[in-house]
């Protein structure tokens, strides 16, 4: 693995303002402050309770990370989530949406993500998306032109990054990028670096902990 002050030749195609982390740096807790009527964070909330949600919900900020949602709970989770038009801000960290190698949550869960168009803020972080997740999820954010951040840490993505980099390329407005502990491999890396050149609003991009050999951060 690189040190934090070693950063692959292909990054340096990035803007000279880009902050690329090859350190895990949470800098999550000021965005989630914004996040109190809609904080639902640590309850142990899982597919039964999302269904009972879907009957209630219509807020603009979600925050659902550390649940039990499972792959199983996306169906409700959908539903409601299709009541938030407005929705800016959505947090599902850590809730096992998606199995490694099928990611029918994640296609789920993706079908109605394309249809929030107001979206700026995403965390899908330990998930357990995959490959086929990682593809649906390309879909439904190259829909939601207003995203700014967005945090795929600790998915497994790695074969598909082709084709989400081509995606997030298109990403106008993206900043903060998160795809830390996947494994993206030196060509992945290229891939990301070459789609992320000219992302004039990118100032922070996370690849640390992923096998990439000698030639980019591993």
């Amino acid at each position: 693995m690189l040190s934090e002050h070693c950063v692959s030749e292909d990054f340096r195609r990035l803007p000279k303002h880009v902050k690329v982390a090859l350190k895990w740096r949470g800098d999550r807790t000021t965005r989630l402050g914004v996040l109190g009527n809609g904080g639902l964070i640590h309850n142990s909330i899982g597919a039964e309770g999302v269904g009972r949600l879907a009957s209630v919900l219509g807020v603009t900020h979600l925050d659902l990370s550390a649940n039990k949602i499972g792959a199983g709970g996306t169906d409700s989770l959908a539903v409601a989530l299709r009541r938030c038009k407005a929705l800016a801000d959505l947090c599902l960290g850590h809730n096992r949406i998606g199995v490694r190698g099928v990611g029918k949550g994640v296609r789920r869960l993706a079908d109605v993500l394309g249809e929030c168009r107001a979206l700026d803020y995403l965390d899908l972080n330990a998930n357990e998306i995959g490959e086929e997740g990682a593809g649906w999820l390309s879909n439904a954010l190259g829909k939601c032109k207003d995203l700014a951040h967005l945090f795929l840490g600790h998915n497994s993505i790695g074969a598909v990054v082709g084709w989400l980099a081509g995606v997030l390329g298109q990403c106008k407005a993206l900043a903060y990028l998160d795809l830390s502990a996947n494994t993206l491999g030196a060509e992945g890396v290229r891939w990301l670096a070459g789609a992320l050149a000219k992302r004039k609003a990118l100032y922070h991009l996370n690849v640390d902990c992923n096998a990439s050999g000698p030639e980019g951060p591993g």
